[in-house]
Order: C-alpha cells, then structure tokens, then sequence
C-alpha cells in the first residue's frame, strides 16, 4: 500500500451530496485535491460547490445515478472531460432498508443491490483504464461493520455489504498487477441521514444512529487511511467490538440475536405454538 498526499490528486466520490461523502469531498479540498463530487441530489451538490469555494480547488459536481449505466456513463464523461484522468475513486454511494426478510419485498432488495453492489462494481469496471495511469492510485469502497456480522432486521443491506466485502478482498489482490490500491472502510453507527432515506423502515429493533460517530470523524478516518495506505478500516468501539465477538465468540452473538428476536415476536410465537398444541 502506497502512502500519498492529496495534494493536487484528483478524486471521485459517489453518494458525496449528504453525509459521509460530503463530509469527505470538503475535507479532501480543504487538503488541495481536485474533488469531483457526484450524488442523484443537485441541489445539495450546488450547495456543497458554494461550501467549496475557499479552496484551492472548488469541488467540481456531477448528477449522476450510479445504479443505472447511463449514470455510469455520464459520471465516466464528467471525470474525462474536466480532469482529464482519475487518481482516487471513493465508491460511498449507498441505500439501506430494515426489516425482517419474511416481511420485505423483492423489489427492495434488487433497488440495494443495485446501488450498494452494482453500482460499486460497475463504476469501478469503467474507471479502471484511468486509474491506471493515474498518480498513486486507488480504489476506496465504503461498506460497513454490517459487511462483516450480519444482525437481525437488515438483512438485504448486510447482504449487500458482505458482497463488497468479498469483491473487495479478491481485487485488493488482483490489482497489484496495475498498481492500484484497495482499501476498505467499514464505519459503524454515523450520525447521518442515511436511515431516514431508507427504502423501508420495518425493523423491530431500532439502532440509535446519533450515538455514533459524526460524519467528519469518519472522513478523517477515511483521508488517514488514503495517506497511509491502510488497507482496512472499521470504526466505532461497539463496531470493533461486535467484529471481535463474531469472530472469537460467535456462538454468544449468534445467541444474543436470536434472543433479541424472540422478546420482539414473543406475542407471534406463542400464538404459532398455541395454534400448534391445539
């Protein structure tokens, strides 16, 4: 993993109108790259240009779907015909919905796996003869601590995050040959709105996004591991800790799952078992 400064590097990052991408594309200016940010929100995107303006560079825009080719495409012309090359592309595009499996809609999972899956992959697909020939070049992929332990009621995003996780680890590898680094971050709770954009709202169990870090704390996280060259980042204590659990004790949190859902359908399942001694 190469070390590098930002300075002047020219960098790609998806999903940048709110949030953690927008968090980063200000922090990576403020640091004298060239910032295309890109999102399907343009309003939010002008406001984030007009944030920008102090810089050395203000923030170029781009609206764009990255779950669809021809946001894919139109994304891969805006890259070309102002910077002329890429050097870092930050795939942080991402949905989410919760709710148990038996209750969700396919539809919504196709919707996830298009943006969180697809949309990843197939912008990386189409930029990689730019990064290439870029400067220091790399491929940074956003997931999540979800990616690495499954939890009860998010199981079409987690399923979606585990993909990434095992795309990422096989290309980390395979793009050594173009000299391309891949590094994965995995935030925990974030103080965003990406829970009140969520496709479906349905789970039981309610995590407390306001209690985990804020959006510019996982930016920094994310430039230090860009200057460093850290292949994998997960934040958080509680998502440290959830990942240290699944892997030495995966028993106990498989049966603390399992007991959550069981006080949270108590009602549901003593009326299958009644129906069924009747």
């Amino acid at each position: 993993m190469a070390k590098r400064s930002l300075k002047d590097l020219r960098i790609l990052i998806t999903g940048a109108s709110e949030g953690i991408g927008r968090a980063l594309a200000l922090q990576c200016a403020a640091k004298g790259a060239r910032v295309m940010a890109a999102a399907r929100k343009l309003e939010k995107l002008q406001t984030l240009a007009q944030e920008s303006a102090q810089y050395p560079y203000p923030i170029t825009i781009t609206q764009a779907d990255v779950s669809t080719p021809e946001g894919r495409a139109a994304l891969l012309e805006a890259v070309q015909s102002r910077f002329g090359g890429l050097d870092i592309l930050v795939n942080n595009a991402g949905i989410g919905a919760t709710g148990h499996f038996a209750d969700s809609k396919p539809e919504t999972f196709r919707q996830i796996i298009e943006t969180n899956v697809f949309g990843t992959i197939e912008t990386t697909r189409l930029f990689l003869p730019m990064l290439e020939k870029g400067k220091t070049p790399a491929v940074v992929n956003v997931s999540s601590i979800l990616g690495r332990r499954a939890i009860p009621g998010r199981s079409l995003y987690c399923t979606s995050k585990f993909a990434i996780e095992g795309w990422t680890q096989a290309i980390r590898a395979e793009f050594v040959r173009f000299g391309i680094d891949v590094i994965l971050i995995n935030p925990g709770l974030t103080q965003t709105s990406f829970s009140q954009n969520m496709l479906e709202r349905n789970a039981k169990m309610q995590l407390d996004h306001m209690r985990g870090m804020t959006s510019d704390q996982v930016a920094k996280a994310i430039i230090k591991a860009m200057e460093t060259g850290k292949k994998v980042v997960s934040l958080t204590f509680r998502g440290k800790a959830l990942l240290f659990a699944a892997r030495f004790l995966p028993f106990l949190v498989d049966r603390i799952s399992k007991k959550k859902v069981k006080e949270l359908y108590a009602e549901e399942i003593a009326a299958r078992q009644a129906k069924a001694n009747s």
